[in-house]
C-alpha cells in the first residue's frame, strides 16, 4: 500500500504573523470598548467627576457660610481658576477635586493656589445658595461661555477640544442643592440664564 502522502506547505496552526495580526486586533478592540475615550470608560469617570463636585460644593457652603451666603466672585474675573481660588486652601486642601478624572488636565499639589494652574471646572460666578435648588453653580469645560439653549451643543459631540472632559459624552452640572446631574453633549432643554451670572470656563 502506498503511504499517504503529507503537503508539508499545509498550516498545522497561526503563523507568527497571524498571531501578531489577531493580538493587534484585539487591543485596538480592548481600547475601543475600555479606553479612554469609550463610553464604558468615561460612565466611571463621570461618577468620579460628580463626586468631585459634590466636594467642591461642601466647600462653598462653608465659603457662604462666612461671607452671607455669597459664593466666590471676582470683579473682571477671565477663567474660573482665580475666582475659585478663593476656596484654596481655606475651605479645601484637596486641589484634586478641581481637576476632572475624565479629562487630561495635570493634578495640582495640594494647597497650591488654583491661579497658578489649570482646573477641569466652569463657574458659574455671580450665584448665591439661596438660589438654590435650579442654579448651576459649575460644570464639566464647556464649549464657550455664551446662553445655552434647546439644541446647541453644550460639551464637545467629537471628542475634540473644547468642552471635552468626557470625550463625546456630555458632562455634569453641579446644582446649588449639591445634587450633580448628568447632561448630554446637545441639549434637550435650555440652561436658565440671570442677571449678573457670569459663566466662567476654565483656561483653555
Amino acid at each position: 500500500m502506498k503511504p499517504v502522502e503529507r503537503n508539508p506547505r499545509a498550516p498545522g496552526g497561526f503563523s507568527l504573523v497571524e498571531l501578531f495580526i489577531t493580538l493587534a486586533l484585539m487591543s485596538v478592540m480592548a481600547v475601543m470598548l475600555y479606553g479612554f475615550g469609550s463610553a464604558s470608560h468615561q460612565r466611571s469617570q463621570k461618577k468620579l467627576c460628580s463626586d468631585n463636585l459634590q466636594k467642591v460644593y461642601l466647600a462653598m457652603q462653608i465659603y457662604a457660610n462666612d461671607f452671607g451666603g455669597r459664593l466666590p466672585q471676582m470683579t473682571n474675573a477671565a477663567t474660573s481658576e482665580p475666582v475659585l481660588d478663593e476656596l484654596v486652601p481655606r475651605y479645601t486642601a484637596d486641589t484634586a477635586i478641581f481637576i476632572c478624572p475624565g479629562g487630561r488636565d495635570s493634578q495640582i499639589p495640594s494647597g497650591e493656589p488654583l491661579a497658578r494652574h489649570k482646573i477641569s471646572y466652569a463657574y458659574y460666578m455671580g450665584r448665591r445658595l439661596e438660589d438654590a435648588p435650579a442654579a448651576f453653580l459649575m460644570s464639566d469645560r464647556q464649549m464657550d461661555t455664551r446662553p445655552k439653549f434647546a439644541g446647541d451643543y453644550v460639551f464637545s459631540p467629537t471628542g475634540r477640544s473644547p468642552g471635552n472632559n468626557h470625550h463625546k459624552y456630555g458632562g455634569n452640572f453641579l446644582l446649588g442643592d449639591g445634587s450633580v446631574q448628568d447632561f448630554p453633549a446637545l441639549l434637550a432643554v435650555s440652561l436658565p440664564a440671570a442677571p449678573g451670572i457670569v459663566l466662567l470656563n476654565p483656561k483653555p
